[in-house]
Formats: C-alpha cells, structure tokens, sequence
C-alpha cells in the first residue's frame, strides 16, 4: 500500500476534522498530493492540491478559507485540516499522487494525472 489515508469520521456542522494520508518515502518526495472526494450519487471532485518542490497549493472553491493542506516531509505524511464543515462536505474523501510530474497550478485538479490513490476515508458531517 503506497497511500493510506486516515482520520475520517463523524462530525457536527460547525465542527473539525484533520485527514491524514501516509506515503512512502519515495512516493511523497516525488509526487504532487491531492485530495478528492466523491458524495453520495455524485461525480468524484477535486478538493485541494498541493505541488512537489514549492508546495504551491490550489484549493476549489467550495473550500477555500476553510480546509489547509500541508505536507509533512519528516513523515511523509500530508495533512487536510477541515474547518468550518457543512453538511454537503460529507464525502469518502481521496488522498493521490501525481508521481514524477512537473505541473502546472492549474492542472492540479486534474484527476487523471493522479496515478496513485488511497483508499478513501468517510467524513460525515451532520446538520
């Protein structure tokens, strides 16, 4: 297993959560991490990236001013904290990993340049 996410779970509106996904060593040095998550009857969406070398981060919309994500390099670890959560943030929520590529910011919401996925942990965010 090259990705493991953790820290899903239950919350009220309002509330925090911290997501944790583990990589190894040379995957996390290499790889550009994301996170996605996909809703009940829904698509898969893209949630926050951040980029190799500069950690450059891009956020969508929806959770930009609320969620923070970091890289952990002593870890290998990248962290989503997620502040303020609403109900529509209920979601399995995806660590991946863009390995070996050099992106552009706007690229990192592509989900299929993503080769490396975790897999999946539920938050749940009730009213």
């Amino acid at each position: 297993v090259q990705l493991q996410a953790s820290g899903g779970g239950v919350v009220q509106a309002g509330g925090s959560l911290r997501l944790s996904c583990a990589a190894s060593g040379r995957t996390f040095s290499s790889s550009t991490m994301g996170w996605f998550r996909q809703a009940p009857g829904k698509e898969r969406e893209f949630v926050v990236a951040i980029r190799r070398g500069d950690s450059k981060t891009v956020y969508a919309d929806s959770v930009k001013g609320r969620f923070t994500i970091s890289r952990d390099s002593a870890k290998n670890t990248v962290v989503l904290q997620m502040n303020s959560l609403k109900p529509e943030d209920t979601a399995v929520y995806y660590c991946a990993a863009a390995t070996g590529l050099d992106l552009i910011l706007s690229s990192l919401r592509r989900g299929d340049l993503y080769d490396l996925w975790g897999q999946g942990t539920l938050v749940t965010v009730s009213s």
